[in-house]
Order: C-alpha cells, then sequence, then structure tokens
C-alpha cells in the first residue's frame, strides 16, 4: 500500500493525477505450481527479459509455506520442518523458528550460470518441485521491462488462471487537519519551533489510519493529540494505492512529487509511505521476514520544500534492521 500526504493542498495535481493513473496492473495467477517458476522457458521470457516479482497469495508467513520471485532472480521458499525434509533441497533454519529449528528457508538463484537445462542443480531442483513434493499456491505476479519486445504474463498463463487486477485508488480531503511543524535540518525537533522526526512519524500513522486527534477525554478509542507547536491546514490532499505495486511505480512517483514544488506551493511538505506485505517471506533486500505480533514492514517520504527530505523505516521485532 502507498499512501501520499500533502498538507495545505487541495486537490491532487494533474501530472501527479497521471501518474497515479498509470500504476498499470498486477496479475493473480491461481494455482501455479512452483516448478512453472524455475522452468527455462519462463526464466528466459520474464526473469532475464526484466523484472519480475511474484508473492504467494494468502498465504501466513508464520504458519503456512510461502514463496516470493524477486527482481533480481531469486526464489525464495519458506518452508515447515516437513517439506523442507521432503524437497531434499538445500536450505538454512529460519531465524526465527527458536533452538528447534521449525521453519527453514531455501534460496534458489534462477539466473546462476549453473542453473541450465542440462545441468545437475536444475535438473535437482525441478524434480524436488515436480516430483518429490509439488508445491502450488495461488500468487501475485507482476513484470517490468523498459521495452524489450516478447511474451506476456496474460499471454503465458492459460485465461482460466490468471486474471488482471488494477491498484485500488482513493482520494480524499482533509478538513482542518493539524500538522506538526517540521524543519528539514532538525531531525531532534527544537522546542517551541518543531517536532522531532519520531513524533512526526507517530502523528502520520495516526492520520492514515483516520485517528481523531481532538484529544477528547470521552473517547474510548484514542486520546492522541497532534505533537506542538503545530499549525492548522485548512485542507490536506491524501491519495491512498492498494496493490501489488512495484518499486519502478513509485519511483516515478516520488519523481513527480519532488517535482510538485518546482512551483510555489503553500505546502511546505509532503509524505510519501509504502507498506510491504505482512506475509512476505522478505523485507528490505533479501533479509528474512518474520511476524510475532504483527508484520510490520514500511518505509516513509518527507519531502521538503528545499527538496531536502527525511527517509524513515520500519519493521518488526522478528527483522533485521534495514540497511
Amino acid at each position: 500500500q502507498v499512501s501520499v500526504l500533502i498538507p495545505e493542498c487541495g486537490m491532487l495535481p494533474e501530472v501527479l493525477k497521471s501518474t497515479v493513473a498509470d500504476f498499470g496492473v498486477y496479475y493473480l495467477v491461481k494455482n501455479l505450481s512452483v516448478h512453472e517458476l524455475v522452468a527455462h522457458e519462463f526464466i528466459d521470457s520474464f526473469v532475464k527479459k526484466g523484472s519480475c516479482y511474484a508473492l504467494t497469495y494468502n498465504t501466513k508467513i508464520d504458519q503456512d509455506n510461502t514463496a516470493a520471485l524477486l527482481p533480481t532472480g531469486k526464489l525464495i521458499l519458506s518452508v515447515d520442518k516437513d517439506t523442507y525434509e521432503e524437497l531434499g533441497l538445500q536450505g538454512r533454519p529460519s531465524r526465527y523458528s527458536g533452538k528447534k529449528a521449525m521453519r527453514y528457508i531455501i534460496t534458489i538463484d534462477l539466473t546462476d550460470s549453473d542453473f541450465h537445462p542440462d545441468g545437475k542443480k536444475h535438473k535437482r531442483v525441478l524434480w524436488a518441485l515436480k516430483e518429490k513434493k509439488p508445491l502450488e499456491f495461488d500468487f501475485l505476479m507482476a513484470w517490468y521491462n523498459t521495452g524489450a519486445e516478447g511474451s506476456t504474463l496474460m499471454s503465458y498463463f492459460p485465461k482460466n488462471q490468471i486474471r488482471a487486477l488494477k491498484p485500488k485508488i482513493t482520494f480524499s480531503t482533509l478538513r482542518d487537519l493539524q500538522c506538526p511543524a517540521l524543519q528539514s535540518n532538525e531531525l531532534e525537533g527544537k522546542p517551541e519551533e518543531s517536532c522531532s522526526t519520531e513524533e512526526l512519524f507517530e502523528w502520520l500513522g495516526a492520520v492514515l489510519n483516520q485517528v481523531n486527534l481532538d484529544n477528547k477525554s470521552s473517547s474510548f478509542i484514542s486520546t492522541y493529540c497532534c505533537p506542538q507547536p503545530n499549525t492548522t491546514a485548512d485542507q490536506a490532499f491524501l491519495c491512498t494505492i492498494t496493490g501489488f505495486i512495484i518499486p519502478d511505480k513509485i519511483i516515478q512517483l516520488l519523481e513527480q512529487l519532488c517535482s510538485y514544488f518546482s512551483e510555489p506551493k503553500l505546502a511546505h511538505w509532503l509524505t510519501l509511505t509504502v507498506h510491504g506485505f505482512a506475509d512476505s517471506p522478505v523485507s528490505w533486500r533479501e533479509n528474512e521476514h518474520g511476524f510475532h505480533k504483527g508484520g510490520e514492514n514500511l518505509y516513509n517520504f518527507v519531502v521538503f520544500r528545499n527538496l531536502d527530505y527525511w527517509l524513515q523505516m520500519a519493521v518488526g521485532t522478528y527483522d533485521d534492521c534495514p540497511p
């Protein structure tokens, strides 16, 4: 999920609106056997000709077998102990399964020079996933290339197996929104002058979750209020995009947001927040992702009028710190 918040902005500028509308499509592929992802026809058509992304759909990282295909060409499997032993593929114990390993991580590099159709490595992996222990999931998939001709995911898979989906986009205007006062060069904030990055992060979480900031003693839900010092924006623009969104589209949106300040604007800053999937087997790069009590996995850009920016990253208890 991607969220954009722009204080002192009533509506999204046309250039930003077209960028949001051009987020493209992603695909839901039903009942896809994992061995099809290691087939050389698939590797040659998609993995080697662009950035291919895949993530198991409706699987729980702390309960189920899960898989993800990264744009680097790495196929990551997070499987339980029984599945790992049946597959017989080399892996490592999960970092978060305790002293007695009950979950294992298997990494298969589809771009490895040794992973060719006639090689022992490919034959071993294909046999394990196709004959020894077939794994089948519903997958969310996306493919991004820079104009190279070739097959498309829609034409590669049978029509009764694949469905094209568009990200869900919502626009809203927040009236009389209390916003923390920020200075780009004051990360820790200054008494009576500006708020800190931590205060901004907490406030942003409340706004994106539509928490009331009135701090009424009669409220049974929240007594949170905007940190001091603050200002009141007559109106703020909020856009939320939900779906399987690839990094290339987020980069395009961030570039357009930076160009938003090329003309005089009332807004002093804006934010771009990106939430990863709670049940993805990886979080940052190829780092293993865990769940514990929650699968937090997000980052937030605060872009200022002078194009200074803050980058905030957050993960849950079962995760390495971001790079």
